[in-house]
């Protein structure tokens, strides 16, 4: 479940990037993993996710915000949830070292 102690306000003029996002309108299956998804359809879907991402114009906004808010599931900004998962981990390991 995302930190919900680090969402922003729910003023809309926080989320508005999002209007601008690449991956507005796009089915939202393009981004999150349907039930028992494993491998290379994983994989796949990931990757074509992260292509819409690389062209995205707001990418770095999308992707501050599944990390500061601890985005669970899904591409964001770029990301999977593993990859996300991984930088959260190694930036609580340098603040606790």
């Amino acid at each position: 479940m995302a930190n919900l102690k680090n969402l922003p306000l729910p003023l809309q003029e926080v989320y508005e990037w999002q209007y601008d996002a690449a991956c507005q309108g796009l089915e939202s299956a393009r981004f999150f993993s349907p039930d028992a998804e494993r491998g290379s359809r994983r994989r796949d879907r990931e990757e074509q996710a992260k292509t819409i991402c690389g062209s995205c114009p707001v990418l770095d906004r999308c992707r501050e915000h599944a990390l500061s808010a601890k985005e669970p599931y899904g591409v964001w900004g770029g990301l999977t949830e593993h990859e996300r998962a991984a930088i959260i981990a190694a930036e609580s390991e340098s603040l606790a070292s």
